[in-house]
């Protein structure tokens, strides 16, 4: 669910609207229509959504850091609640480039969660297989 904090932040795609059938390029008009099929049809979409978890409360609209660019913010928190196993688990947009670094970075945390705070972040498998046609 897109919220007051980031309800402008994003296109469809950058939340995986399409993976999900939240959206269908081939049914005809919808709301920011040039705007969506620009990025679906036209350009290279430099980010998705990806399911994280962390120890400690995370916050909508919070930005994401990488550890090789603590200044300049790869990503949002579009949506965050209290894990059933404990911590918390979060909808994180962020470019495709920092989720696919994340992983070599065996032994340290390259992804946090606010700049202050830097809440350590850990992806997560998607529930759901992403559609390669983007």
């Amino acid at each position: 669910m897109v919220t007051r904090p980031i309800f402008e932040a994003f296109v469809p795609q950058m939340l995986n609207y399409e993976s999900v059938d939240g959206v269908n390029f081939k049914k005809g008009c919808y709301p920011g229509q040039e705007i969506v099929a620009r990025s679906q049809f036209r350009g290279t979409l430099k980010r998705r959504a990806y399911l994280a978890h962390a120890d400690t409360a995370l916050e909508i609209g919070q930005e994401v850091f990488h550890v090789h660019d603590a200044d300049q913010p790869c990503g949002m928190i579009a949506a965050a609640a209290p894990s059933p196993a404990g911590g918390f688990d979060a909808i994180v947009s962020m470019q495709t480039s920092a989720a696919t670094d994340a992983p070599a970075h065996i032994g340290e945390q390259p992804l946090t969660a606010g700049k202050s705070s830097s809440v350590a972040l850990t992806l997560l498998p998607l529930p759901y297989l992403l559609r390669e046609d983007i």
